[in-house]
């Protein structure tokens, strides 16, 4: 535990988060891996956008941005071109990264730009007071939705597959254990990683919806999560209103930095030849 202390500005502790909120659990699972990997801790940039997720940054001593309603990744991709030594962190919600920040996830993904990138998932808006999210399941209710929501929710690790994510996993408030591994595994990946980890919102998702205490929603994380690896030998019907938890994906592809840096390097060596073409067409005509 003390080494993980370190990470944390401690004289902004405790934290505002509801009692029973699934988001201190994931800063605790996100600290210990970084303090597993024994990171510099001056050589992480954490980037949030708005939102209950986006809290956590002010409880952790890296150089942070805390930034508008889902442009995290927007800001973190300009840090990570302008630095690509550091460690580019963002921790953002389900509304902040798949509504209003749904572009420059996909994008993000599609470029495979070296970010890991923390998705807290309790599917609805939880500081502006419960509002349904791009993630909340058909039929449950929110303030935007007192009769039930009709949107088809994302499957967001599945989006991150297809956009080109080189590493994509998902665990839960819950799966605490897991959910370290995971982003551990995310952190050491080069390229974009996507961890989708699924939280709790006792205030207003399990009051609205009538599921229960904190515990209850662990209980139903407990219940309803499967390991891929289990899946794997399960038959579908054993699957049917299950979600999958593990790593889901990990393949390697061109990182966006590193081939940026290239293209870089092609045009200056183009420039230098051009250069020296020029000085030496002078140099023949004196």
């Amino acid at each position: 535990m003390s080494d993980s202390l370190k990470y944390f500005r401690q004289n902004r502790l405790p934290h505002i988060w509801c009692p029973g909120c699934g988001h201190g659990t994931i800063t605790g699972a996100i600290i210990r891996a970084i303090a597993k990997l024994k990171l510099d801790k001056n050589r992480i940039v954490v980037v949030s956008g708005i939102g209950c997720s986006s809290r956590a940054p002010g409880y952790l001593d890296f150089d942070t941005l805390h930034t508008t309603h889902g442009r995290a990744l927007a800001f973190a991709t300009g840090i990570k071109l302008s630095r690509p030594d550091l460690k580019v962190i963002v921790m953002t919600g389900d509304g902040d990264a798949t509504a209003i920040g749904g572009n420059h996830f996909i994008h993000a993904a599609r470029r495979n730009i070296d970010i890991t990138t923390i998705v807290m998932n309790n599917a609805i808006y939880g500081m502006t007071s419960g509002q349904y999210s791009p993630m909340t399941p058909v039929g449950m209710l929110g303030t935007t939705a007192p009769y039930g929501t009709v949107e088809r929710p994302f499957d967001l690790a599945k989006m991150a597959i297809a956009s080109g994510a080189s590493y994509v996993a998902r665990a839960t408030s819950y799966h605490v254990q897991l959910l370290e591994e995971v982003i551990e595994k995310a952190l050491l990946n080069k390229g974009f990683s996507v961890v989708e980890a699924v939280s709790q919102c006792p205030t207003y998702f399990g009051r609205k919806n009538k599921i229960g205490s904190a515990v209850d929603m662990l209980n139903m994380f407990k219940e309803h999560a499967v390991n891929v690896k289990a899946a794997a030998v399960m038959a579908p019907e054993k699957l049917e209103g299950k979600f999958l938890i593990g790593e889901l994906h990990n393949q390697s592809a061109p990182e966006f930095t590193e081939e940026y840096q290239k293209l870089i390097e092609g045009v200056r060596r183009k420039f230098d030849n051009f250069q020296g073409g020029v000085r030496e067409c002078a140099q023949n005509s004196d």
